[in-house]
């Protein structure tokens, strides 16, 4: 009895997650249309670091699985996607073909590089090695070991993913698991 108690507890936690995240994302949302009707423009303005479409993505340095240190701000002039995601996560399981798929496809002729941040809290590095080699993985993915990343990018819910363009500023939030044809209508929207 417990146990289910526990579990309809969690659900209710997570879907909980999911609403308050869906209506701060359509707030965001909002505050961009009322941007473009006010006319505001902002590709010629400095923007300052946050999570909001438009700031600049916080910097941060992370060891891939192969050892190769990596920094966010590196990838400036590149469009990024920037994921977050669990080998335990059956959304992140099923989002990971995709991403490959289009790694592989559309990555070098669209300037785009994929980052994808293993949480690793819950994850050990041969499970993490194990999922990368079961699947087929060839971007880069760099292992959130203390899990500060993730808190910093508010990586709550996963898989998420940010979409940041060559300048180095978020331009959209994605709070589930992405297709083929998510991945490929958000990276045309980027500059």
């Amino acid at each position: 009895m417990t146990k289910k108690v526990f579990g309809l507890v969690i659900l209710a936690a997570l879907i909980i997650i999911v609403i308050v995240t869906m209506v701060k994302n359509n707030m965001d949302q909002e505050k961009s249309i009322d941007n473009e009707q006010l006319g505001t423009e902002m590709t010629g303005v400095a923007s300052s670091e946050g999570l909001n479409k438009g700031n600049t993505a916080p910097d941060f340095e992370l060891t891939t699985l192969d050892g190769k240190k990596v920094k966010l701000s590196d990838y400036q002039g590149k469009k990024v996607i920037l994921n977050f995601w669990a080998t335990w996560c059956p959304p992140c399981k099923a989002e990971m073909p995709h991403m490959q798929n289009y790694y592989e496809d559309f990555a070098e002729q669209e300037n785009v590089e994929i980052l994808a941040v293993n949480l690793t809290s819950g994850d050990s590095a041969d499970k993490v090695d194990d999922f990368v080699r079961d699947y087929g993985l060839t971007f880069p993915i760099p292992m959130d070991v203390e899990g500060a990343v993730g808190q910093t990018f508010e990586a709550i819910t996963i898989p998420t993913s940010y979409m940041i363009d060559t300048k180095g500023r978020i331009q959209n939030k994605i709070v589930g698991p992405m297709d083929d044809q998510m991945i490929e209508d958000f990276v045309s929207k980027l500059e």
